[in-house]
């Protein structure tokens, strides 16, 4: 295998500065060890005008097949020949990428302490590889490296045997890039993406492979179109490294967008003593699964849920919190459906799935969450670890993204969303849709959002505030009935509504529900084959 590349410069900044930022000597030549044979680094040219650094790497085939012990392409225990005669030595490959992240490890984090200047800055470059597999061919090449910021990406296709051209292309072309980008990330770009346009990998994929795949692939990957493509390749095909892999891109994908950091997300929930987190008194706000309830400084509401005293010198009067009124219309819901398996959409510090359990009736309760950390303090409020067998056999916390289809969720009776929707920008609301209630499509769905409508009672809320600083939005009655029946009508459920908390004759409940029920006609059916991909592509 064999691969270049090469820079321009100036008198100001030479070319030779390549040497620097790879850290490799543009006067030696240097060989490298790896597990599977040699790596050469030359300079063909060095000059201030030009400088063009190779990498030449010759594989050993028979430590190819010791240590790749018949997996990956042509390792296949049946094909004794093909694992001895194949193109590893010859196509760029995931043989080629290791070797990359061995030989130029600094180079890939984009460390130099000579020139940190220069590796933290775009430069020209062209990189030359003369064979690579591409399973799709020069379109999928374009795909995949046009988004990245290159200003050329020529993938010419190789010709099976140029004195046949009647024999056609084979399946390898030679890929040219050129443009201004910073090293490193090109580099980490054709770590991930070389044994990505070869579909095929020469080592088992462990479950690190995700860790390095989000590593490599930080500040392009989260937003690139085929993300999903180059994830499952990435992997293996392995569904359940790469349903792992995407919801951390998805975590990504919301900080990169709010401008925040990924731990800002994932840790949503404010870690609060566990025998604590449920119905908190005091001021301010206390967070209960994704919703905020607002409350004055003596933690106490008025009849109508204002957040005041009943009156002056009034006895403070305790009441049940909006939460704790939630969860009770959740469960009556779900006990009217006669629901036995339940899926909690979106279960945050579990207090739901806590409730759930006390009630024998449910069997088998998941709860889903994107946050680890929800999920982890999910778990100590539990105690799972000191749950008996016959107990924890009920319950399961797994994570996940509500914006994907996940086959983990099929076949229950009964879906919870509560507080959710609301968290998500209004344009992804279709993915989740069609991922639980075309997917998923459990028998009963129950969601739960913030009638807007009712924040003009709450004195201790300014005017124009949403409830939580995470809302995306926030609907009047109408308009989440608009969308509740919209959404029953295109995926074939029933749809009934009902108040959570005092029903003010104004203004309505604080909280609004949809109650979901499928019915016995899937209109998927009926629906052109156009609108079902549509759908499908959105989730």
């Amino acid at each position: 295998m064999f691969l270049t590349i090469s820079t321009t410069g100036t008198p100001d900044r030479p070319a030779t500065d390549l040497g620097f930022l790879l850290h490799k000597h543009p006067d030696r030549a240097q060989t490298f060890s790896t597990s599977h044979g040699t790596a050469q680094v030359f300079y063909p040219e060095a000059s201030t005008e030009r400088c063009t650094a190779a990498m030449l790497l010759e594989i050993d085939p028979v430590a190819l097949v010791r240590r790749g012990k018949g997996k990956g392409r042509g390792g296949a225990p049946d094909a004794a020949l093909a694992r001895y005669v194949n193109d590893r030595p010859y196509a760029a490959s995931s043989l080629l990428a290791v070797a990359l992240s061995t030989v130029f490890k600094s180079a890939l984090r984009g460390v130099c302490t000579a020139l940190p200047e220069r590796a933290a800055n775009p430069l020209p470059l062209r990189i030359e590889i003369p064979a690579v597999p591409a399973r799709g061919g020069a379109e999928l090449v374009q795909a995949l490296f046009g988004p990245l910021g290159w200003a050329s990406v020529r993938a010419e296709p190789v010709p099976l045997d140029e004195r046949f051209p009647q024999w056609g292309d084979s399946r390898y072309v030679q890929l040219v890039l050129e443009g201004e980008l910073r090293l490193a990330d090109a580099l980490r770009q054709l770590y991930i993406l070389l044994p990505v346009l070869d579909d095929a990998k020469h080592y088992w994929v462990a479950p690190d492979e995700v860790d390095k795949l989000l590593r490599a692939g930080e500040g392009w990957l989260a937003e690139h179109p085929e993300q999903q493509l180059i994830t499952s390749r990435y992997l293996a095909r392995r569904w359940g490294l790469t349903r792992q892999a995407m919801a951390r891109l998805e975590l990504v994908r919301l900080a990169e967008a709010d401008d925040i950091d990924v731990e800002a997300i994932d840790n949503a929930v404010e870690e609060i003593p566990v025998e604590d987190a449920d119905g908190a008194e005091g001021g301010g706000v206390t967070e209960d699964g994704g919703d905020t309830e607002i409350r004055d400084a003596t933690g106490t509401r008025d009849a109508t849920g204002a957040g005041a005293a009943t009156g002056a010198g009034a006895a403070p009067s305790k009441e049940v919190s909006l939460a704790s009124r939630r969860r009770e219309a959740i469960l009556t819901a779900l006990r009217d459906a006669g629901a036995g398996s339940v899926l909690d959409l979106g279960c945050g510090q579990g207090q739901l799935v806590q409730e759930l359990l006390k009630d024998a009736r449910f069997r088998h309760i998941v709860g889903v969450d994107v946050s680890v950390r929800a999920l982890t303090i999910a778990a100590r409020r539990l105690k799972l670890d000191r749950m008996s067998e016959r107990q924890a056999e009920r319950v399961t916390l797994t994570q996940g993204a509500l914006t994907y289809t996940d086959k983990r969720l099929k076949g229950y009776d009964a879906a919870v969303l509560s507080e959710v929707i609301e968290h998500l920008d209004p344009p992804r609301l279709p993915a989740l849709e069609y991922a639980v209630f075309g997917s998923a499509r459990p028998g009963t769905v129950v969601v739960t959002t913030p009638n807007v409508e009712y924040n003009v009672r709450w004195e201790t809320l300014p005017a124009g505030h949403v409830r939580h600083g995470d809302h995306r939005f926030e609907w009047t009655r109408a308009e989440f009935r608009d969308w509740a029946g919209e959404v029953g009508r295109r995926h074939g459920y029933d749809v009934t509504y009902r108040p959570v908390g005092p029903d003010d004759p104004e203004v309505g409940p604080p909280t609004q529900m949809a109650v979901f029920t499928a019915t016995a006609t899937d209109p998927r059916t009926t629906r052109t084959r156009q609108t079902t991909r549509k759908e499908e592509n959105a989730a």
